[in-house]
């Protein structure tokens, strides 16, 4: 904090500049307009400086504008008709602000999740604020509040939106292009390491931990991408594409891994030797940064993969399954470095690949909004039992953090909320002792008011702008700003009780959600664990009735994978990662078995194909709870039978035969180390 205070880097200088003059510009046209509490215009254009790049603050502009008009008109709606019954209408509206945390939930992209936050928030305002003067209510009043408030939160984006683009611009597509070159070289690392019989267990998973994440800012950051000029939908598809590809690479490098670390004694000479062969080329790759160099590479070792299969005879089953897997490879790494140049050059072979699907788990969303819901009620409890109207502030900002911040795991939880309190702190004391102490002596000018703000927003804009000190910076321009209130008649901020009610309020208000998030803690790990591997099991089942079904099961297992492997990084065995990536291998094993079996037997139904799917997915299921038994073994046997009555012996029946080996040693694998890791716990 202190680094990023006194020895501030360019970036974070300019990103703060860039602040000052969004909020500036938001007050003056909020004070000419002669609007009430222009101070949420500032807010407004706070929350869409946390990521400053043009096509993110775009996207969350619009988000941002949808859901305020979205809250306001449900804040009409609800004020029209429950206003003779106000306990009714303050419970219907906490049942909004839990259902709008929920569907929060069910979204990835934090600029969707602010898009409900503001739909939750713009009403709370709106019937908070008539509620409080409920004798001069009426229809006209209720009208002018609403306006009021939906004009000032839409001031606040816009003017962050036009100052954005307009001073110093930074784009959604170089941070694109940086994540993107990084997954690529942590992918190529990992499949050096994969292969490397001296890679260790440690470094495997951490590697894995890091191209999931990287992986989720690329897709965080994909749709952003497609407002930044005409090329950015073009963008957008080769970022998803790209994401796509690497999950590929993961399912299949993984076979090769497991292969020769826990089955040496079926690394024949020729597997020994195409592991050398994918070894050596996937090192040069990634020890070059030069694109031709590594696309002629992979052409040469697909020319070199093909050679070999073409001049040696494979009698193993095995080895012609893993000759097709090695194949595999270099085909999805030559779409994966297309993709990546598609990021700076327009590339319309590329197919639209879909984006990641965010996982939904209405369990985990239900109980984002009884947590939300609860922090409400106690708020309004305050509210009711005191009829302060300072204690508005203890409903109204712990429901956008609790909304904002659900996705955090509890132990970080922790840490920036410690840091939302100290920012709190330090803006009570900036804001008495500095702000309104010079704002009490000036003329009430408003240059005056601009340059005496300036210096504390640059200040919290500094912290705002590094991920670490983020919560410092958001705990105190958010307070700052309401403990001001920026106005043309300054008479509410300057009455010393006001603004210490407000600011033990906030205070408060922060302290109850901290406890409410240790109180109501969500399902367990345990739980939402398995929750993931059922629904992974019915997708196994249905994976084959989609037209696109790589695509279909990559872009839903994408945000499993970081979720799991989230869940799972402080145990020793991984074994819950491993058996992720198992689950991302059986999607695409099954689809290439369809392929091969379709291409075999042509037009003919293959009657047990569908049985061996459905053990398939059972087999999977029973590993997930760290049992195994024989049905998948059985099933593979019957289906081979069937193939070799109907075609006979050959080479792809053989690979098959191999394929169902090695599945079969997989599943044994995975449910020995879940139930290690279940014994342990």
């Amino acid at each position: 904090m202190l680094r990023n205070l006194f020895l501030p880097e360019k970036q974070a200088v300019i990103f703060a500049l860039k602040g000052v003059i969004a909020m500036a510009m938001a007050l003056t046209i909020a004070l000419s307009l002669n609007l009430d509490r222009p101070y949420w215009a500032l807010v407004s254009a706070v929350f869409l400086q946390m990521r400053p790049e043009s096509g993110l603050v775009i996207e969350k502009a619009i988000c941002q504008i949808v859901g305020t008009i979205i809250g306001g008109l449900f804040g009409i709606l609800l004020l029209t008709q429950f206003m003779p019954y106000p306990y009714l209408a303050l419970g219907i509206l906490a049942l909004w602000l839990g259902l709008n945390s929920a569907l929060s939930a069910m979204v990835r992209q934090a600029n969707f999740v602010y898009a409900f936050a503001m739909a939750a928030v713009t009403s709370e305002i709106i019937v908070l604020m008539v509620m409080v003067s409920p004798s001069t209510a009426d229809s006209q009043a209720v009208f002018d509040i609403a306006q009021a408030r939906v004009s000032e939160i839409i001031i606040g984006s816009i003017c962050a939106g036009v100052v954005s683009h307009m001073f110093w611009p930074v784009k959604v597509k170089d941070s694109l292009q940086r994540q993107a070159r990084l997954v690529i070289n942590q992918t190529l690392q990992y499949l050096v390491t994969e292969l490397d019989k001296s890679g260790t267990h440690e470094t495997r998973h951490k590697q894995i931990d890091s191209i999931m994440a990287t992986l989720g800012m690329v897709s965080e950051d994909s749709s952003a991408v497609s407002y930044e000029g005409p090329k950015g939908p073009g963008r957008t598809r080769a970022a998803n594409q790209l994401a796509q590809k690497v999950l590929s690479l993961l399912a299949l490098v993984q076979i090769f891994g497991r292969l020769q670390r826990r089955h040496a004694e079926l690394m024949t000479p020729a597997l020994t030797e195409l592991l050398d062969r994918l070894r050596g080329a996937f090192g040069r790759i990634a020890e070059s940064d030069d694109f031709d160099y590594c696309l002629e590479q992979v052409k040469a070792l697909r020319s070199d993969l093909a050679n070999y299969r073409s001049s040696n005879d494979l009698d193993v089953p095995f080895e012609s399954h893993m000759l097709n897997v090695g194949a595999e490879i270099t085909s999805e790494l030559t779409v994966l470095l297309r993709a990546y140049r598609a990021l700076e050059e327009r590339d319309s072979t590329l197919l639209n690949a879909p984006s990641m699907l965010t996982y939904r788990d209405p369990l985990a969303g239900l109980i984002i909004g009884v947590r939300t819901t609860v922090v409400f009620l106690i708020g309004a409890c305050i509210w009711v039992s005191t009829g302060s109207a300072a204690a508005l502030m203890i409903m109204i900002l712990p429901v956008i953090f609790s909304i904002m911040l659900a996705r955090l795991p509890l132990m970080i939880l922790k840490v920036v909320l410690k840091r939302l309190l100290v920012g709190v702190v330090a803006a009570v004391i900036v804001a008495v002792f500095f702000a309104l102490n010079l704002l009490s002596q000036s003329s009430g000018q408003l240059e005056l008011l601009l340059l005496v703000l300036a210096a504390p927003y640059f200040i919290g804009l500094l912290l705002l702008a590094d991920r670490q000190t983020l919560p410092y910076g958001l705990g105190f321009c958010i307070p700052f700003s309401i403990l001001v209130s920026p106005s043309r008649d300054m008479s509410r901020a300057f009455s010393i009780d006001y603004t210490v009610s407000s600011a033990m309020a906030i205070f408060a208000g922060v302290c109850i959600l901290f406890w409410v998030f240790h109180l109501i803690t969500g399902p367990s790990v345990q739980l939402l664990v398995h929750r993931i591997f059922k629904t992974t099991y019915q997708d196994l089942l249905e994976i084959n009735q989609h037209t696109s079904p790589t695509a279909w099961y990559n872009r839903r297992m994408a945000d499993r994978l970081l979720r799991l492997t989230n869940y799972d990084q402080g145990s020793k065995s991984r074994a819950i990662t491993d058996l992720a990536l198992t689950a991302l291998n059986l999607g695409h094993v099954s689809i290439r078995l369809r392929s091969i079996c379709e291409s075999l037997a042509g037009k003919q139904q293959l009657r047990l194909l569908e049985n061996w799917q459905a053990a398939l997915a059972n087999a999977f299921l029973l590993a997930s709870k760290g049992r195994c038994d024989d049905s998948f073994e059985k099933a593979s046997s019957s289906l081979y039978e069937e193939l070799l009555a109907l075609v006979g012996d050959s080479n792809q029946v053989e690979a098959i035969e191999g394929m169902f080996l090695r599945i079969n040693m997989t599943f044994e694998r995975s449910a020995e180390a879940i139930a290690a890791q279940r014994g342990r716990g």
